[in-house]
Parts: C-alpha cells; structure tokens; sequence
C-alpha cells in the first residue's frame, strides 16, 4: 500500500537524472548531427524484417494484446482511515516496539512491519493506496484484505477515471483476501485462469498502481520464478494463515497489492500481494495469493459474507529429511503430524497419529502444509476425506476422516505448538484476570527459545482481543512471545504461582479506585530484552 500524498517520484528530479546522464555519456547538440554521408539513407526503403524479428514483433503484439484487455478491469484503490480506526489498526499490530531489530525484511507493504512505506498505521497515513481488478460486469472487485483492512471509507477509480464508493463485502486476513463492490453495470471483468496450472518459468504481467496516485495502471512483465513459497512469516498477519504464494520477478511494488498477475492468455492466475526488499520496493521478488485460493475465499465471501472453514484437527508442520526418511519416502515432501491440539479431533478420531506423514488427500500428492491446508479447508464440515499416511518402515494406511468446522481458537493453539521455535502453545492454561493463555517454561521449552538460566516464568501464548493485557504483552505471532517473570516482585515459575500473585494483586485497589493495576517483569524473546508492563487487571473474571 502506498499513501498517494507521499509519493516520491517527482517530474523535476527525473528530468535532472536525465540530463546527467546525457552528459556523462558525452552527448552535446553537435555530436547529435546526421553525419553528411548517412544523409543518403534518409528516406530509403527499409529491408524487410527477418524471421527473427518477426517473432519479436509478433511477441511484443502479444504483450501489449494482454494488456489491453488486462488493463481496464484493474482498479486502483484508496482506503481512508478515520481517526478511530488508524488508532484500532494500531492497536492491532502493537506492540511495535517489541518487533525484533533483526526481523527479516520481507513483505514491505503489510500493516505492521516497521518502517514500512506509508503504512495505514503509520504517522500521518489516513489514507492508503493498493490495485484491485474487476471480476463481474456488476461491480465485485477482488484486491487484498491489507489494502481495505480497517478502512472507514473505500473509494474506486476505474481506467477511465470513473470513481465509486466501494461496499467492503468481506475479507479473510488467513488468506489476505477481500471482496469489495461498487455499484455500476457492465464493467470489463478479468477472466480467471487456473493457478495450479501455471508453469515455472511462464512469462506473466502485473498490472496495478505501483507507488499510488502518479503511475496507476502500469503493466510490468516477468515470468513465474516459483511456486507453493510457504513458512514466511508475514509481520501483522495470523499463523493461521494459509501460505502458497506464486513468486514472480515482475516488477512489484507498494502499491501493487490487490492487482491481478496474468498469463499471456490473459488470464488473471493470481493476486499481487508482497515483495522481499530491504527497503520497500522492488527487487526481483514478488509474491502473489494463487487465484484458485482466492477464488474459493471470493465465492464464500459472496455467498455469506465471510469465510468458514472445515478442519480434521492436527498441528502439522513441514517435514524434513529425516522425517522422509523414517517413513520411507524416496523423495523430501508431506506434512508431519505433530499433535491434535485441544478439543474434538477427527483425525485422532479417525486414527491418524503423531509422527505420522500425510502423503495424499483423496489421492492427490500433499507436499506441503499450504496444500494440505487448501485441500481441506474450503470443504463442507462432515465431509469425509480419504487421508493418506507414511509410516515408520514404510507402512502406509488410508484412513477415512470426517471433517469438522474450524474452531479458531482450538486451531490458533495448535497451529502455534506446531511452530519450530515456539514451545508457546503446550501445556497451555489461562490467567483470566489477564485475559492471556500461558505455558510454563519447562526444560524443553527455555530449551527450543534459548533462554538465559535466569529467565523462567510464564510464555504468552495468546491474549484476549478484549481483554487489558491486549497490546501490552506480546504473543508468538505479534512481535513475542513475552515470558512474565514475576508480578509485583514476586517470582511466577509455574503457572499456579502466577495465578495466586495475580489474585493477591487484585485485592488492592487502584489509586484512582478503579480495578487493581498490577506490575510484572516481561521479558520478550525475539528481542532479548525485559521491560516493566503494567496493566489493569480484569476482576469481575
């Protein structure tokens, strides 16, 4: 996303680029004369093209056919935060002081990641910028969920600078995917392709609004560098995402999001969503949401305003060669069954083990936790799925599981002890007058997190979006996890002692008589650093 009020492209400083580099290569008025015995050729007949050339004209008719039938069914959008819901925005990426110095650079562009170009919830940045393209000639536009997210107003410009107030339909930040629709008729409408047929290496064009307001509509062109990029973590967003991202090389930058990446047949295979830069613009990588994803996530949102999601209960994570190996696999793919998480398991139900590997769904090959997930979450709960598995020594089973509805919070838990470095999820209790999940930091745990002997205490597994802890203590996927080491001075090493110091707290009033505020010592992982967090405690829990 770009603020069009902060573009940094301006016409003077191109024109003064230009004329340095005319004079470095020693261009002047004279050196720039026809030379008197080329004068002859002025005017003479032009040989022929060769075959050669004429496959380049016509590929570069090609090019230019796409993008004119691409280009007037991408839009460029513009999201007008108000004053209330900048300040939600930023409450819902805090803390963003505790994001590690040494986070990796990717997806400029996302809400949350720091210093991140003219961010909704940066200062200043009210209004914010992205791309979008048409999918019906009555008004349903597909862009990113990061583009509108928070939104108090969205406004649509098409290619012949009609402009719409847009309706946020809906959105799914799992998958970054949002529908918005104007109200107009006979619009031109991007024809989607199928992304699990797009190649490596096939030429594709990105269409959108790099850099806002100045250089909308531009059509950059590159190939299909990769696809299935998972295990990225992308800062502001849910480890419940569902990650399988086509790497492009064309040219992406802020701005991009939410417009179309076509094939040469014009057909739109996925959504521009993220670039890996170390400063926010363009370096070669490029990744877009694979439009079969978000053609499942669109038809939801169409249908009944948002996403529900089947689940057949696992915390899963990628296997490694080892992993292959002990279950006989001749090449390194499938996903690792870790464990059930809590609640209702039809998996275990079904049974399906820890350690074992999923090689198939209803006999297509699994790969991957991106596939495994698209594979079984747009499916009906009750439906039944045909689970394949690998086994130690090579014993394989098919096993029949019965699908359920997703119960976030059941899956949130699974999802983050399926992660390498986040021991956060296991043994999970809760202190309610928090409103927080936490996990002790047993010998395996201070283990995984590489934790100094003198840090034991309680990891922050989750925090209640209401409660007052939110934004003030870091979960695994907001910048942490944060480990409470003690409360009021008091040492919590278990979680029952943490509960009894909160309960002792919470029989002092405030001095302005409101709830109890209680002191604790935090210290936050990715950051090596402790600090003091005070917060008012919920007693009415």
């Amino acid at each position: 996303m770009f603020d069009a009020r902060g573009a940094r492209w301006r016409t003077g400083g191109l024109a003064a680029v230009g004329v340095a580099a005319l004079a470095t290569v020693g261009f002047t008025k004279s050196s720039l004369r026809l030379p008197l015995d080329h004068r002859s050729a002025v005017g003479a007949a032009v040989a022929p093209p060769s075959p050669a050339v004429t496959r380049l004209e016509e590929l570069s008719d090609a090019f230019a056919s796409v993008a004119a039938r691409v280009r007037p069914s991408v839009v460029y959008i513009v999201a007008k935060h108000s004053e209330r819901t900048v300040a939600h925005s930023q409450r819902g990426n805090e803390p963003r002081e505790m994001l590690p110095p040494d986070i990796a650079p990717f997806f400029k562009g996302f809400p949350g990641m720091p210093d991140g170009p003219n961010m909704p919830d940066a200062p200043h940045g009210e209004i914010a910028s992205g791309s979008g393209f048409i999918v019906s000639p009555d008004g349903y536009i597909l862009t990113n969920n990061h583009v509108i997210d928070g939104a108090s107003t969205v406004t649509v410009r098409l290619l012949d600078n009609r402009e719409f107030k847009a309706h946020v339909v809906g959105s799914d930040p799992t998958t970054d995917v949002a529908v918005v629709k104007i109200d107009a008729k006979g619009l031109t409408a991007a024809p989607l392709g199928n992304s699990d047929s797009a190649r490596v290496g096939e030429w594709v064009l990105a269409v959108g609004n790099p850099l806002g307001e100045e250089l909308t509509f531009t059509v950059t062109q590159g190939i299909v560098s990769a696809k299935g990029r998972s295990a990225i973590d992308l800062p502001g967003t849910s480890k419940l995402s569902i990650q399988d991202f086509i790497q492009t090389d064309a040219a992406i930058n802020p701005g991009n999001s939410g417009g179309p990446l076509v094939n040469v047949r014009g057909e739109v295979i996925g959504i521009n969503s993220a670039i890996e830069s170390p400063t926010g613009y363009n370096t070669g990588y490029g990744f877009a949401v694979p439009i079969n994803l978000a053609r499942n996530v669109m038809q939801q949102i169409i249908a009944n305003g948002h996403v529900s999601r089947a689940a057949i209960g696992v915390s899963v994570k990628n296997v490694t060669g080892d992993d292959a190996a002990y279950v006989g696999l001749s090449t390194i793919g499938g996903v690792l069954v870790e464990d059930f998480g809590t609640g209702n398991s039809p998996a275990r139900d079904a049974g399906i083990k820890p350690g074992d590997v999923i090689i198939a769904i209803d006999g297509h090959p699994i790969n991957y936790v991106g596939q495994l997930q698209e594979a079984i979450a747009f499916r009906k709960p009750g439906d039944v799925v045909a689970v394949e598995v690998a086994r130690k020594g090579g014993e394989r089973a098919t096993l029949h599981v019965r699908l359920q509805s997703m119960d976030p919070e059941q899956v949130a838990t699974a999802v983050r002890a399926s992660d390498d470095n986040d021991e956060s999820g296991k043994h999970a209790s809760s202190a309610p007058l928090l409103g927080i999940t936490i996990a002790p930091t047993d010998g395996d745990a201070a283990q995984e997190l590489q934790l100094p002997t003198n840090v034991r205490g309680e990891i922050v597994s989750s925090v209640d979006d209401n409660s007052p802890a939110y934004g003030r203590l870091a979960t695994p996927d907001q910048g942490g996890p944060d480990i409470i080491l003690s409360v009021e001075g008091t040492p919590v090493p278990t979680p029952e002692a943490l509960r009894d110091a909160l309960q002792k707290a919470s029989h002092t009033a405030a001095p302005d008589g409101g709830a109890p505020i209680v002191s604790m010592q935090v210290y936050n992982v990715p950051t090596k650093v402790k600090r003091f967090v005070r917060v008012r405690l919920e007693t009415g829990k």
